[in-house]
C-alpha cells in the first residue's frame, strides 16, 4: 500500500510541474517581460432625434429639451464603426497598420509579427480585437473603447470613428431626406405640368371663341335686353295711347317705327346670348368644363405644394444626430494587461486544475489496486 501510495504521489509531481509550475512561469515571464502596455481611450455617444423619446433618465433629459433617441440610427452606427468600410477609412495610407506593427509592440501584441499576414481580412479580424462598442439599452447610450499601444494612438482612432458615426448618419439623414421629398416634389411637378396645360386650354378657347367668361357676358346681355323690353314696353304703350286719343298724330309713326326696331334689337341680343352656334350659351358648356379643369388643376398643385411644404417639416423632425456625451479621452497610464491579477489567475487555475486531476489520478490508482 506504501509502495502504491509513493508511485502515485511520483506521478502526481511531473502533474504539478506541468498543469501549475510551467503554466505560471511562462504567465509570468509573459506578463512580467513581453507583453506590451495597452492604453484605452474611451468616449460615449447618443444619437438622437427630434420625434422620438425614451423614458429612462438621460432620455428625460434629452426629452426636455426636444429631442429622443433614434434606435435604428444607433444600430446603424455601431455596425458600421465595425465594419470594413470603418477599417478602410481608419487605415488611409497604412495608417492604422503602422500603428498596430511598431517594432516596439511585442510579439505576441503585434499585428502580423512574422510578416507573413498581409490581407486585409487578417487586419480586420486584429481590428475586432480593438475595438469594442457597448450600448446600454435603458439610455441609449454607446460606449466605444479602443485599445492601442500608444494613447494618442487610441485616442486618434477613436475620434476617427465617431467622425465616421457621424459622417454616416448623416448620409442616412440626406438619403431618408431625399426619398421622403423627392415623391412629393413629384408630385408638384406633375401637378404643375397639369396646371399649365389646363390654363393654356382655357386661355387657347377664349381667344378662339372670342369670350372672356360667357355666363358673365350673358348676364351683361341680358340685363341690356332687359332694359331694351322695358323701352319696348314703354313705347307700345305711348303708341296705343296715341292711336285711341289723336289717330291724326304725326308722332304715331315715329313710335311705331320706334317699336320695330327695339323688337329687332331684342331679337338679336337674344340670339346672341343663346340660338345659335355663336350664341354665349353654345360655348358656355365647352367654356364651363375647361375652367372646371382649370380649377381643379389649381387645387391640386395647392395641394400638392402643400403636401411637399409637409414632407420637408417632416425630413427636418426626423433629423437624427450623433450628440457626444464624453469625447475620446487620451489615456495617461496604460490599463492592460492586468500583470498581477493575469498571474495570480494563471496560478489559481492550475492549483485548481491540479487539484482535481490529482484526485481523479489518486481514485484510478486506488480503484485499480
Amino acid at each position: 500500500m506504501k509502495t502504491s501510495l509513493k508511485a502515485s504521489i511520483g506521478k502526481i509531481r511531473p502533474l504539478f510541474l506541468l498543469v501549475v509550475v510551467i503554466p505560471t512561469v511562462l504567465s509570468i515571464l509573459y506578463f512580467g517581460l513581453f507583453a506590451s502596455d495597452v492604453y484605452i481611450s474611451e468616449s460615449q455617444f447618443v444619437v438622437r432625434s427630434p420625434d422620438k423619446q425614451t423614458p429612462s433618465g438621460l432620455g428625460l433629459l434629452l426629452k426636455s429639451t426636444g429631442f429622443g433617441n433614434s434606435g435604428d440610427e444607433i444600430y446603424a452606427a455601431q455596425e458600421y464603426m465595425l465594419s470594413r468600410d470603418a477599417l478602410k477609412v481608419l487605415n488611409r495610407n497604412a495608417a492604422f497598420t503602422r500603428a498596430y506593427s511598431a517594432p516596439f509592440i511585442s510579439t505576441f501584441d503585434r499585428f502580423d509579427p512574422s510578416g507573413t499576414s498581409h490581407s486585409f481580412e487578417d487586419l480586420y479580424k486584429y481590428y475586432k480585437k480593438k475595438v469594442g462598442i457597448q450600448q446600454d439599452t435603458t439610455s441609449s447610450i454607446v460606449t466605444l473603447n479602443v485599445r492601442a499601444f500608444t494613447p494618442r494612438d487610441a485616442a486618434r482612432f477613436n475620434e476617427q470613428l465617431l467622425e465616421i458615426a457621424e459622417a454616416m448618419v448623416n448620409k442616412l439623414n440626406e438619403r431618408g431626406r431625399q426619398d421622403l421629398i423627392r415623391f412629393a416634389q413629384r408630385e408638384v411637378d406633375e401637378a404643375k405640368a397639369k396646371s399649365r396645360a389646363a390654363a393654356a386650354a382655357l386661355s387657347a378657347y377664349r381667344n378662339q371663341a372670342g369670350v372672356v367668361d360667357p355666363e358673365k357676358q350673358a348676364t351683361v346681355q341680358l340685363q341690356m335686353i332687359s332694359k331694351i323690353q322695358d323701352e319696348l314696353i314703354a313705347t307700345r304703350m305711348q303708341l296705343r295711347e296715341l292711336r285711341a286719343y289723336t289717330p291724326q298724330n304725326p308722332q304715331i309713326e315715329i313710335l311705331d317705327v320706334r317699336a320695330k326696331g327695339l323688337a329687332r334689337e331684342i331679337d338679336e341680343q337674344l340670339g346672341l346670348v343663346a340660338g345659335n352656334r355663336k350664341s354665349l350659351s353654345s360655348r358656355a358648356a365647352e367654356y364651363q368644363r375647361l375652367s372646371l379643369e382649370s380649377q381643379f388643376a389649381d387645387k391640386n398643385l395647392a395641394s400638392a405644394m402643400a403636401s411637399l411644404e409637409d414632407a420637408r417639416n417632416e425630413a427636418r423632425r426626423k433629423q437624427a444626430y450623433v450628440e457626444r456625451i464624453v469625447s475620446p479621452n487620451v489615456p495617461d497610464e496604460p490599463l492592460e494587461p492586468r500583470r498581477w491579477r493575469g498571474i495570480f489567475s494563471t496560478l489559481i487555475l492550475g492549483l485548481a486544475a491540479w487539484a482535481v486531476i490529482s484526485m481523479l489520478v489518486a481514485g484510478m490508482l486506488e480503484h485499480k489496486d
